[in-house]
C-alpha cells in the first residue's frame, strides 16, 4: 500500500507540473477562441464565455495587405532548406571527424567545440557587414547560406553516433571496392537515421523560431518569417489585435507540434543512443 501511495504521489506531481508548463500554451489557445472584449476580461477560465473564429479569419488577413499565407511560405522555405542543408553538412564534417584520420584532427575538433561558446549577438555584426556588402541584405542568403557549413552542435552529436557504429563494416566495404564517398553514403549514412532525425528536429525547431536573424536582414514585409510578422502585428503604436495574435501563434505551434508527434521515436532513440560506443 505505501508503495502504491508513493507511486501515485509520483504520477499526480508530475501531472501538476506538467500542467504548470503548458498552461500558458493552453491559455494561448483559450484565448484564440476568445472575442476581443473577453481577452483581458476573462483571463483566469480557460474556458471562453462565447466561443468565435473571427479571430483566426482576422489575424490570417494578415496586415499590409500580406496575408499569413505568405508569412508561413516564407518560413517554411527558409526553414526546410535551412535544416536540410544543416543536417547534411553537419553528417559530412562529423563523418570526416570520426573516420577520417588527418594531421591535427583533435586541435580541429576542439576548436568547433569552442564555437559553440561564442554567442550569436557576437557574430551579428561582422556578418552582417559581410553579407551587407555583398548585397544580400533583404534576402533570404543570410538566413541560409551559414546552415551550408554545418552546425557545431549536429556535429559533435553526429560524430558519438558514428563511434558507435563497428568499424568492420567500413573494412568489408572497403574490400568490396567502395570509397570514402561510398561508404559514407552506402553504409554510415542509412545507420545515421536516428541521430539525422535528432538533428532535423532541432534544425527545424531553430529555424522556424528563430526571431533575431530575419530581424536583423529582413526589412519587407513580403520576406517576413513567421515569427517577425507575429511581431509587427502586434502594433505598440496603435490598437493591437491580441485575438489574431493568439491565433495565429496556435497555428505556428502547429508544424513543430506535429514534426514532434509524428517522429518522437526517432527522437528519444537518437538521444538515447548517442554518445554510447560499440
Amino acid at each position: 500500500m505505501p508503495e502504491l501511495l508513493k507511486t501515485g504521489a509520483f504520477h499526480a506531481g508530475v501531472l501538476a507540473l506538467s500542467f504548470v508548463m503548458i498552461y500558458p500554451l493552453l491559455w494561448m489557445l483559450a484565448s484564440s477562441f476568445k472575442g476581443p472584449d473577453e481577452i483581458w476580461t476573462n483571463v483566469s477560465s480557460l474556458i471562453p464565455r462565447r466561443f468565435t473564429l473571427q479571430n483566426y479569419i482576422e489575424g490570417w488577413a494578415g496586415f499590409g495587405g500580406v496575408t499569413f499565407t505568405t508569412y508561413f511560405r516564407n518560413s517554411l522555405l527558409v526553414t526546410i532548406i535551412s535544416t536540410v542543408a544543416s543536417v547534411f553538412s553537419s553528417a559530412v564534417v562529423a563523418y570526416g571527424f570520426a573516420r577520417i584520420r588527418f594531421a591535427g584532427r583533435g586541435f580541429w575538433f576542439a576548436v568547433m567545440l569552442a564555437t559553440m561558446m561564442l554567442p550569436v549577438q557576437v557574430q551579428i555584426i561582422p556578418q552582417y557587414i559581410v553579407f551587407s556588402r555583398l548585397g544580400w541584405v533583404n534576402t533570404y542568403i543570410p538566413l541560409i547560406l551559414p546552415h551550408f557549413f554545418a552546425a557545431p552542435f549536429f556535429v559533435f552529436m553526429i560524430v558519438q553516433f558514428i563511434r558507435g557504429i563497428p568499424r568492420e563494416l567500413d573494412e568489408a566495404a572497403e574490400i568490396d571496392g567502395c570509397n570514402r564517398a561510398g561508404i559514407f553514403f552506402r553504409i554510415i549514412l542509412p545507420l545515421l537515421k536516428p541521430a539525422l532525425v535528432t538533428a532535423s528536429i532541432f534544425a527545424f525547431y531553430w529555424s522556424w523560431d528563430d526571431f533575431l536573424t530575419p530581424l536583423v536582414y529582413l526589412n519587407n514585409p513580403r520576406l517576413y518569417t513567421i515569427s517577425l510578422a507575429l511581431r509587427s502585428f502586434a502594433d505598440p503604436s496603435s490598437v493591437t489585435n491580441w485575438g489574431g495574435v493568439f491565433a495565429m501563434g496556435t497555428l505556428a505551434l502547429v508544424p513543430v507540434s506535429v514534426l514532434f508527434v509524428a517522429f518522437q521515436k526517432y527522437l528519444v532513440e537518437g538521444i538515447s543512443t548517442t554518445g554510447l560506443k560499440g
